[in-house]
């Protein structure tokens, strides 16, 4: 379109794309009290919900097979890709970023080896992430109930898929942002990262600065071919009291 050499449009992508990803936080971007206190507001106000900070989730981003640990980046489905571990918050903005992950890898270690993990386990946060089966019950991380026996459980479900709809709706305004992040992205895996980073802090300056998206995306729409998920168990003790004293008040 511009008429340069394709290497020559490569290498300014390396380079831009590099410059963004530096301005992720190099550990979880932590809402301060005034930040979580809304962010609180917003989620109770839609799910009735107490103490609700964010939701988590994973996907996956495409990639041509590597020449190196090529079967490593076989995800569920059968394609290569990176896992990528997504946390935002009720504005659609991504406060943590993980995006080093091969696809095979599963959504309970990305986020256990996660500064993320760290923080909120060492209660640097004091909120509630809600995240779907593929994560473990924590004191800080309400995940559904598998097999819901009473109403106030079915409930609680119910209200849980909803609210948690909100990161699949973030990931695919992401997609929708940057539509190389649908495709196939015939890279190295390492700068698959780099430019997922940067797509990442460009959709956060366009939720700042509140840019729409492209006039055929104007609607955030669920990310398309959401994976099934297994239980990752390891739930904890402080998790399911958490979790019975929400479901008690709804």
């Amino acid at each position: 379109m511009i008429n340069v050499h394709k290497s020559t449009a490569c290498r300014a992508i390396r380079r831009v794309s590099l410059a963004l990803s530096r301005r992720l936080p190099r550990s979880a971007h932590l809402p301060t009290e005034a930040e979580s206190a809304v962010m609180k507001h917003r989620f109770r106000r839609a799910s009735g919900i107490p103490g609700i900070v964010g939701c988590i989730d994973g996907t996956h981003v495409r990639i041509q097979a590597p020449s190196d640990h090529e079967y490593l980046y076989v995800n569920r489905k059968g394609y290569h890709s990176i896992n990528v571990q997504i946390a935002c918050d009720a504005n659609y903005k991504i406060f943590n970023l993980v995006a080093r992950w091969p696809g095979s890898t599963h959504d309970a270690r990305i986020l256990r080896e996660s500064a993320l993990y760290q923080d909120f386990e060492a209660g640097r946060v004091n909120g509630l992430l809600l995240g779907d089966s593929g994560y473990p019950l924590k004191h800080w991380l309400m995940t559904p109930i598998i097999a819901p026996r009473t109403e106030q459980e079915r409930r609680y479900n119910t209200i849980h898929t909803t609210t948690r709809s909100l990161v699949e709706r973030c990931i695919g305004v992401l997609k929708r942002r940057f539509h190389c992040l649908h495709g196939e992205m015939r890279m190295h895996p390492e700068r698959v990262c780099t430019v997922i980073a940067a797509c990442t802090v460009l959709h956060n300056i366009c939720v700042t600065k509140r840019i729409p998206l492209p006039r055929q995306h104007h609607q955030p729409v669920p990310e398309e071919g959401v994976d099934p998920v297994d239980h990752a168990g390891h739930d904890d003790v402080g998790g399911r009291l958490v979790r019975t004293r929400i479901i008690n008040a709804l």
